[in-house]
């Protein structure tokens, strides 16, 4: 048996990993490059420092985020148990004071007798021996290169260019249609007709919305690949029109003429509950696009469970490279978790780190990986980022969208959403109970 498993970045992923295999009784050495490396916006050698916003999002029960929490805590969180020590005012949201939180898991993990914490960047991933990659958004440009070569160049990106995703039963199916350019195909998209005052209040909201720069983006990868539809709207009032909303090969709108202009939306998960703005990568403020994409006929009431992000952000192409239990396809010795593993948000990557922390473990025992149930949260955003269309991929964050349909449909959001959170905690309760009992 290996005498211990390497668990790479101090972040929270690899927090939570490291903790848990510690808590099955089994060595870890857990490597983080700060402060012998720092990155742009750290500022600390702590473990689990907060680079960003010092909330945790919702702590409310039959919310999306809450319903996350709650199955974290089942599974043993760490980093949960920090935060509730570490609290500070915030209305519904858990919110921390981040040194003083990166601070006691930092202390956590140093006071736990079988985690070696190493401090050095890593150059290498050892093919041969059970290793977590968790080095989140900002992996250093040694490992990158490294990664590359391990996943293949195609399947690791050094930014986010994320368009919005809405989900499929809040479109307005009396507007929206469905069909593909020239009836090539199937008709696999939901298409948004917009006529010609449609289109002219829309674009005069964009081109005069709010922006929010961001971390720095790669200039190359940003205007070859990722125009944001702002900045292409600037270039000239038609430029959308000859681009992602440009209404060719499509006849139907409501007047029964051809569209002026013409969005469409791409399915994104297996299911067909989560639909994409094609074409709609954006640097918008998220109040902005709520408000202005909204203006786009069939999108009024549309329940966003995504905005889109352009930032620097490494992540891989997971439902290319990983299993469902977030193992290398090419070698089931080698894991990833956190943000590099196609996930968003603090929480959805220390997540993510509990469950390879499981899975590294029982891999380590001669064990099968476990796969949580899509009904959980935690199960359903797994199953998002290994089984998404792997040529459309973009990071995604928690949302009730990625759970399966119950099976009494709940038209009440309000008592929809209590009713996904209620059969996610008695599936996570029977998991708990089955496998830490063993670690």
């Amino acid at each position: 048996m290996q005498d211990w498993i390497n668990v790479i970045g101090g972040g929270l992923a690899g927090c939570e990993a490291a903790y848990r295999i510690a808590s099955g009784g089994h060595q870890v050495r857990l490597y983080e490059m700060r402060p012998e490396k720092s990155t742009p916006v750290h500022h600390t050698s702590q473990l689990a420092e907060l680079v960003c916003s010092n909330s945790f999002k919702s702590d409310l029960e039959n919310s999306a985020q809450g319903l996350l929490k709650r199955e974290m805590r089942a599974l043993g969180s760490l980093l949960l148990e920090c935060a509730d020590k570490t609290r500070v005012p915030a209305g519904s949201a858990l919110a921390v004071d981040r040194d003083l939180f990166s601070s006691l898991v930092s202390e956590r993990i140093m006071a736990q007798p079988l985690i070696e914490v190493v401090r050095e960047e890593v150059s290498q991933i050892p093919e041969d021996e059970i290793t977590i990659i968790a080095t989140g958004p900002l992996t250093s440009d040694l490992l990158g290169q490294v990664l590359q070569k391990l996943t293949g160049e195609e399947h690791l990106y050094f930014y986010d260019a994320v368009a919005p995703s809405v989900t499929e039963e809040s479109l307005d199916k009396s507007i929206v249609f469905k069909a593909s350019r020239y009836g090539k195909g199937t008709d696999d998209y939901y298409n948004c007709p917009m006529n010609q005052e449609e289109y002219e209040v829309f674009y005069e909201e964009l081109v005069n919305a709010d922006i929010k720069e961001g971390h720095s983006i790669d200039k190359k990868h940003f205007f070859d690949a990722c125009m944001p539809v702002e900045v292409l709207a600037r270039r000239g009032k038609d430029t959308m029109r000859f681009g992602p909303l440009r209404p060719v090969g499509l006849q139907q709108n409501r007047e029964g003429s051809k569209p002026y202009a013409i969005l469409q939306l791409r399915q994104e998960d297996i299911a067909g509950r989560i639909f994409g703005l094609v074409g709609f990568q954006t640097r918008l403020r998220w109040g902005e696009q709520d408000r202005i994409f909204r203006l786009i006929p069939g999108l009024e009431k549309a329940e966003f469970v995504r905005y889109g992000v352009m930032h620097r952000n490494t992540y891989i192409n997971s439902p290319a490279v990983l299993t469902p239990g977030l193992q290398f396809k090419d070698n089931h010795k080698i894991f990833f978790a956190g943000q590099i593993s196609g996930v968003e948000g603090y929480m959805e990557s220390a997540a993510t780190g509990i469950v390879a922390g499981i899975n590294a473990l029982r891999v380590l025992k001669g064990e099968n990986p476990v796969v949580l149930p899509e009904t959980t949260m935690i199960g359903s955003l797994i199953k998002f980022i290994t089984t998404a269309d792997p040529a459309n991929f973009q990071p995604v964050n928690a949302n009730f969208g990625l759970l399966p349909p119950l099976a009494q449909p709940v038209r009440d959001k309000k008592l929809r959403y209590q009713a996904y959170a209620k059969r996610a905690l008695e599936k996570m309760d029977k998991f708990s109970e089955l496998f830490l009992k063993v670690l």
